[in-house]
């Protein structure tokens, strides 16, 4: 047991003696209520001694997904979280629970702490805004019989993500500085419960290679990329 531990086990147990005196127990600061789906607070990160643990709903934690753990939003949860630092945001999934730290809302995965510059600080105020559900993707037919390969047509299509901004002025200004070298960058809208962001994005791509290719051209830059397979606008 550490001197910390033994000294917190005997001021409660000198408190249980003298209640009567009014000695009071310290209350551990709290994070800040999530109202209306829009939460401000401090934001920290947990990477490689994670990497591999069981989350809380099960999942094997990756931190080189663009996860999170949040003390009350729902498992699953989708939200964006933007770095009032510096505008930068990124959409998460909630799948832990935590942080375990007094008074922080939210515990980003390692690979989305990098996305908005929080890896070097540790820490940082944020912005973390629920997003709204997506519609449903349309229902297609299935694919006509064919006698070709089964590998002959492409099953995925991969787009990478640069930013995601909650100034479209901005956002236009990427897109056109990331043009002159990667003409198929484009913006796209997503609607969050006070507003809207704008992703920044490159692609598609029908072969992963080639989308692999790109973001390293893109990391060269001095761009963050995340590679997305299947992204929902």
């Amino acid at each position: 047991m550490t001197a910390r531990m033994r000294g917190w086990g005997w001021r409660g147990a000198a408190c249980a003696l003298v209640v009567a005196s009014g000695c009071t127990l310290f209350r551990a600061p709290q994070p800040p209520p999530v109202v209306n789906g829009v939460q401000v607070g401090i934001a920290s990160w947990y990477g490689p001694g994670f990497h591999g643990n069981r989350t809380a709903n099960g999942e094997i934690y990756d931190q080189f997904e663009l996860t999170a753990a949040h003390p009350s939003l729902p498992l699953g949860t989708r939200a964006m979280v933007t770095n009032l630092a510096n505008g930068r945001a990124v959409e998460v999934r909630i799948n832990d629970r935590g942080p375990f730290v007094d008074g922080r809302a939210i515990d980003l995965s390692y690979a989305a702490a990098r996305t908005i510059d929080l890896v070097g600080p540790g820490t940082g105020r944020v912005r973390i805004e629920v997003l709204r559900n997506a519609p449903a993707p349309p229902v297609r037919p299935p694919p006509a019989t064919s006698t070709a390969p089964a590998h002959a047509m492409p099953t995925s299509s991969y787009t990478i993500e640069v930013a995601a901004l909650a100034d479209p002025a901005k956002a236009d200004h990427l897109r056109s500085v990331l043009s002159s070298r990667f003409p198929d960058a484009f913006v796209v809208p997503v609607a969050g419960t006070t507003g809207r962001y704008y992703r920044v994005r490159i692609g598609p791509y029908p072969v992963r290679g080639v989308a692999v290719a790109r973001a390293e051209l893109v990391n060269r830059l001095g761009y963050p990329a995340i590679l997305l397979e299947n992204p929902e606008p």
